[in-house]
C-alpha cells in the first residue's frame, strides 16, 4: 500500500471543501471496499478523508411517511431497522444477502453505493483494464467473463455492479442526496450509476468533491409487497450471478403497481422498464409475468460463457413475481 495522508473532517462542509481541493482524494466510510483496493494497488489516493464520524448515521421518517437513511448508517443496522423491515423488506433482504455479518457491521450505506466491480481484470493491476486504465483494453470480453455483464455492456467494458443494496434501492425508487462544492442535489438511484459506454472508468454520475449524505425512500405504494432474490454459486459470502428486487401491488386481479430491478447483469442495477410496461394494468398471472420478463431480457447480449445468466435471471424474476402475486393483498 502506498503512503497517503489522512483527514477526519469536523463537518460535511469541511469534507467537501478539502475533497474538491485535492484531486484524487477518497472518502472513507467503513473501508470494506476502498481499503481492499488500496492494498491491491487499484486505488492510490494521496488523501483519505474519513467521514465515518460525521452525523450521518440515522434513519428517520420523512413528512410523507418515507425514510431518510444517513450515508454512514451501517448495513447491519439498516437491515435490522424496524421501519425498513416493515415498509421495505426487499431492502432488508438485499442487505442480509450481501457479504458476511462482520462486513455488514462495518460497511456503510454511502460506501455500498460506491463499491466497485469485482471483475478480476479490474482488480489485477498487471492486466489491462479500461475501467482502471482507460484505453488499455478489455481482456474480459474474450477472457474470463462468466460472472460479467449480459445487458448494457460496451466494447470497452463488460463489468457488473456488485451491490445487492443498490438493486433494491433501484426498485424502491430511492433518491441519493449529494453535497458538493456547488451545494446539494438529488439524483434518482436509477440514474446514479452509469452504463460503461466509452467511459467505463466513470462508475457513477457523482461529481468531483461530492459526498453522499443521505438516501431517501418514498413511502411504499398502497397494498404493495416487495422482496429481493439472489442467485449465486454458494449460499453465503458470494456475489450474485443474477438477482431481482421487485415491488408489486394487485387490485382486482390486475397489477396496480410494479417496479422491478435486476442485479449482476449490467454495469449498474438494471431497472426493468420494458417488463414494467408489460405488467402495468395487466392481469397478475403467470403468463403475464413470463411475457414481461421475456420482453426485458430480449435486450440481453451474452458473451461466450455467460449466456446461462439470461435464463437464470428469467427464472429468478418469474419466481419473484409469482411469489409476490400470491402475497399481494387487493386494495379495496
Amino acid at each position: 500500500m502506498k503512503p497517503f495522508a489522512y483527514l477526519r473532517p469536523a463537518s460535511v462542509a469541511e469534507a467537501v471543501r478539502v475533497s474538491a481541493a485535492t484531486p484524487g482524494a477518497r472518502f472513507l466510510g467503513g473501508g470494506t471496499n476502498l481499503v481492499d483496493l488500496m492494498k491491491l494497488g487499484v486505488e492510490t489516493p494521496g488523501l483519505v478523508i474519513d467521514v465515518s464520524r460525521l452525523p450521518l448515521d440515522r434513519v428517520t421518517r420523512t413528512d410523507d411517511g418515507g425514510l431518510r437513511i444517513g450515508a454512514t448508517v451501517r448495513n447491519s443496522d439498516l437491515a435490522a431497522h424496524p421501519d425498513v423491515r416493515a415498509d421495505h423488506p426487499a431492502l432488508s433482504q438485499a442487505l442480509l444477502a450481501g457479504a458476511s455479518g462482520q462486513l455488514r457491521n462495518t460497511a456503510t450505506t454511502g460506501g455500498n453505493l460506491l463499491q466497485r466491480t469485482r471483475c478480476p481484470y479490474f482488480q489485477d493491476i498487471t492486466k489491462p483494464c479500461n475501467k482502471r486504465d482507460p484505453g488499455s483494453g478489455c481482456p474480459a470480453r474474450e477472457g474470463a467473463h462468466r460472472d460479467l455483464a449480459v445487458l448494457g455492456h460496451s466494447p470497452h467494458c463488460v463489468a457488473t455492479n456488485p451491490s445487492d443494496m443498490a438493486v433494491a434501492l433501484a426498485a424502491l425508487d430511492a433518491t441519493v442526496l449529494l453535497h458538493g462544492p456547488e451545494g446539494e442535489r438529488a439524483v434518482p438511484v436509477t440514474d446514479f450509476h452509469r452504463l460503461p459506454g466509452d467511459n467505463p472508468d466513470q462508475d457513477t454520475v457523482i461529481r468531483p468533491g461530492e459526498l453522499i449524505t443521505e438516501v431517501v425512500l418514498p413511502p411504499p405504494p398502497d397494498g404493495a409487497v416487495s422482496l429481493y432474490r439472489k442467485a449465486r454459486d454458494r449460499a453465503s459470502y458470494a456475489f450474485a450471478l443474477a438477482s431481482v428486487a421487485a415491488v408489486l401491488a394487485v387490485r382486482d386481479g390486475r397489477v396496480a403497481h410494479v417496479s422491478l430491478a435486476f442485479g449482476a447483469l449490467a454495469h449498474r442495477p438494471w431497472r426493468a422498464r420494458a417488463a414494467e410496461d408489460v405488467l402495468r394494468g395487466a392481469t397478475a398471472d403467470r403468463e403475464t409475468f413470463a411475457r414481461a420478463v421475456e420482453a426485458e431480457l430480449e435486450a440481453a447480449r451474452p458473451l461466450r460463457d455467460n449466456g446461462f445468466k439470461v435464463d437464470l435471471a428469467r427464472r429468478t424474476a418469474f419466481g419473484a413475481l409469482t411469489e409476490l402475486a400470491s402475497r399481494a393483498a387487493p386494495n379495496d
